[in-house]
Formats: structure tokens, C-alpha cells, sequence
């Protein structure tokens, strides 16, 4: 081991950083000799200092600035756990320039800056590890950056968000509504107070974004990804699921298109078939399907979120930083890309779909109607099916009419749906999920 310890600065005290801390200091002999060096965290920088702590801190290490981190000489290594993007930015970006490590698990920080992060990291050749950026626990971004580096990867498919994927299992396993199992998940601590970027989408669309980037070696924007939440999935979905062998999981679908050389990027609920293994992911869990063309099909699985699944990954970066830090000729720094693909355009992405139209019982020719005009945009249908529309506090007499459509492309779709929607027959808004086959 090296005799003098290296000093490390944590940046954020919440949830995960106290983890950080916590597992730092109670594993400490195991760590020091993994990493083959001594360690010690100097400073710790929080927002309120007057706060009531989970975790026994001499007062001294205490300091509101996180600057206070970065322009210690003594410091070796950066962990920012602070979130957010604008301050995140600025501490990731000071600490790259001091030539500084840095350990971060900010996902929504890396989708937006991460171009310019990582284009610092290289100039600077100073690395920047997000382990805990993507999947909890999962070791998904070093096994793409080394264990499946021999593979041109063909797709990523996978469940990346775990309060949105506990709210699906708690309605598909006890029939209650997406409220139910919302307030059940807050109840619990696996939602939020706030959940809208969870719930939205917008969360898993920050990890596929960083996945899609180190899978790909190019740089994506965040608005060309297409994002829908799971806030218009209900118990009528799931019953008519299950009798067509699926399931319903938030998805992320990361493809590339050999032919044209395009990336299909998007989150959306999806039908997934119960043999998968992905159907089988349930509660907080979460899983990441990979697809390359020398290992096949390989699937990472784990806890998604929470404390002590992230502060794991947090902790494996900042070992791996100090082992960096004793070889100093691997301080090449980080630039991901290597080339730049076009993000294949959403009306082109073709799937097969599950459309439920909520259509009045005495309505007659309503399925005649959709028929036709699905027919005008060369749609073919798969399978039909109706059932009273189960919905007490309604005095209307409805009917929930879902349609199963073979493969077609989304554009051709939407312009269906309009010109459906236009006819007056049904009421708006019809629920539109995407069928995954991942045979293609």
C-alpha cells in the first residue's frame, strides 16, 4: 500500500451520499486493500450545515462550499452527489480543469452536458466515472466500456426505472389503479414526493441517453428521444395484456439500424411477452437486455435505486480512481465518441401495437369505421376484442374496443388515429402501447 492515504472529497450528503460515507468508513480495511492504498475523506460539502446527520461527522470536515473541495490541494478525488445541473456542472467542470478526478452518479447532468463533460475530460486527461448514473448496482456502464468491448452492439433493451416499474407491478399484481399504486409507492419510500421525472419517463430517458452514448460512440441531444410516461396505463390495460401472454413495463429501446446506420432511441410503456425475462422484473428491480453480435443476448439485473444499491456503484468508481491515480499513464481521460449516427425520426419506428379505443355500447359499424380507415394506411389487423368499459363512477354505457395491429411504422399510425378521432365514434385520446418482440 502506499504510505501516504489519498484524501477524497464528497460533494452532497442526501440519500446516497450518506451511503457513500457510511460504507466508506465501515469497510474501510476492505477497500484499502482491494485498492491496494490508503484512503481517508478530508472534507464533505453540504448545503445545510446546521442539518441533523444519519451518519457522525467531526465537525471540521464540514463546508457549505463545495469549492472549498476543489481548490484543496490535498484532495485527490471529487465525488459530487449533489444533483441537479447548473451547481453539479460547475463543481464537475472546476475539478476536471484542477485535474481533479471526478465520481459521479448525475444522470440528468451527464445526458445534458455530457458532451462537453466528457470532451473536457479528454483534453484535460482527467477521468470522469458514472457508474451510479445508469442502474443502481448494476455494473452496466463498465461492462460496456470493457467486458463488451469486442461486440458491436445491436440493441439495448431494458426496465431502468425503479418506481415506475414498482407502480406496473403493484397494479398488475393487485388490480388497483395507477393512484393506488402510486401513493402505496410514496407510502413506502420508492416513490418520490415529487415523481414526475420518474413517472413521466424522463428518468430512464436520462440513463438511455448515456447508455445509447457509450453503446454508440455518438452524441445525442436529449430532444431526439422519444419519451412517454406510464400516467395513461390502467387495470383494463393489464387485464387485456394478460390474455394476449404479456405484460406492461416502462422500456427503454436502444437499436441500431444496420441498413440505414440509425439509431431507434425511445422510452415508452410497451407490451412485453411473459416469456422474456424482462416481464419478470418486478417491484423496484431493475434489468438491461444487451444485444451483441459476438456474446448474443446478455441481461443485467439488479436494484435499480436507493441507498446502498448506488453508493455501491459510487464506491467501485472511486476504487477505480484510485487505482487510476497509482498508474498515473492511464490518465487518458474519457471522450466516447467516435463517430456521429442520425437518430432514426419516431414516425419511422415500426412495432407491432395495442390500441384501446373507448367507444359508446349502442355505437353500431364503429369497428367497420376504424377497419377502414386503418385499411386506407395499408395497417393490418392482428386481432379485435371488446368488453364493458369497467368504470363505476361513470353514468355512460361504454365499451373498452382494442384493436392488435401487425407491425407498422408510428407516422403512418398517427395519421390514423387522427382521422379516427376525427369521425366522432370514439372518445379521444385512445391508449396506444407499443408490442416488443425482440426478434428484430
Amino acid at each position: 500500500m502506499t504510505e501516504k492515504p489519498l484524501q477524497l472529497g464528497l460533494a452532497g450528503l442526501g440519500t446516497v451520499g450518506t451511503g457513500v460515507y457510511e460504507t466508506l468508513c465501515r469497510n474501510h480495511e476492505l477497500l484499502a486493500a482491494r485498492a491496494k492504498m490508503r484512503y481517508a475523506v478530508k472534507k464533505v460539502a453540504v448545503r445545510d450545515m446546521s442539518r441533523v446527520r444519519e451518519v457522525e461527522i467531526a465537525p471540521g470536515m464540514l463546508t457549505p462550499d463545495w469549492r472549498d473541495l476543489v481548490n484543496d490541494p490535498d484532495i485527490d478525488i471529487i465525488i459530487e452527489l449533489i444533483g441537479g445541473t447548473t451547481e453539479a456542472y460547475e463543481l464537475v467542470t472546476s475539478a476536471l480543469k484542477a485535474g481533479k478526478p471526478v465520481v459521479t452518479g448525475n444522470k440528468a447532468l451527464l445526458a445534458e452536458y455530457g458532451g462537453e463533460l466528457f470532451k473536457l475530460s479528454a483534453e484535460k486527461g482527467v477521468p470522469l466515472y458514472f457508474e451510479a448514473s445508469c442502474g443502481g448496482g448494476i455494473p452496466i456502464i463498465q461492462s460496456l466500456q470493457n467486458s463488451l468491448i469486442c461486440n458491436n452492439v445491436e440493441s439495448l433493451a431494458g426496465i431502468i426505472n425503479g418506481t415506475s416499474n414498482y407502480i406496473l407491478s403493484s397494479m398488475e399484481r393487485k388490480g388497483v389503479s395507477f393512484e393506488s399504486a402510486l401513493a402505496r409507492a410514496q407510502a413506502k419510500g420508492f416513490a418520490e414526493a415529487d415523481p414526475t421525472l420518474d413517472i413521466n419517463g424522463w428518468d430512464a430517458a436520462h440513463k438511455a441517453l448515456i447508455l445509447a452514448m457509450l453503446a454508440y460512440g455518438t452524441p445525442i441531444s436529449p430532444e431526439k428521444i422519444s419519451v412517454y410516461g406510464i400516467e395513461r396505463v390502467t387495470a383494463t390495460d393489464f387485464r387485456f395484456a394478460h390474455q394476449m401472454g404479456y405484460t406492461i413495463k416502462l422500456l427503454v429501446v436502444i437499436k441500431h439500424h444496420a441498413d440505414t446506420d440509425a439509431l431507434e432511441l425511445r422510452v415508452q410503456p410497451s407490451f412485453v411477452p411473459r416469456e422474456h425475462l424482462l416481464a419478470n422484473v418486478n417491484g423496484v428491480f431493475n434489468a438491461i437486455a444487451v444485444k451483441g453480435d459476438i456474446v448474443g443476448e446478455t441481461i443485467f439485473y439488479g436494484r435499480g435505486a436507493g441507498k446502498n444499491p448506488t453508493a455501491s456503484a459510487v464506491i467501485g468508481d472511486i476504487v477505480l480512481a484510485m487505482r487510476d491515480l497509482h498508474h498515473p499513464e492511464f490518465h487518458t481521460g474519457f471522450h466516447p465518441y467516435t463517430k456521429t449516427l442520425e437518430v432514426l425520426p419516431q414516425e419511422d419506428t415500426v412495432t407491432p401495437y395495442y390500441v384501446r379505443f373507448l367507444v359508446p355500447s349502442r355505437r353500431s359499424g364503429v369497428i367497420a369505421g376504424i377497419a377502414r380507415v386503418l385499411a386506407k394506411y395499408d395497417i393490418s389487423i392482428s386481432s379485435t376484442n371488446s368488453t364493458p368499459h369497467e368504470d363505476e363512477e361513470s353514468e355512460n354505457v361504454e365499451n373498452d374496443l382494442v384493436f392488435t395491429l401487425h407491425a407498422c411504422a408510428w407516422g403512418k399510425l398517427k395519421k390514423a388515429l387522427k382521422e379516427i378521432e376525427a369521425e366522432g365514434c370514439i372518445a379521444p385520446h385512445p391508449a396506444v402501447f407499443r408490442i416488443e418482440t425482440f426478434n428484430s
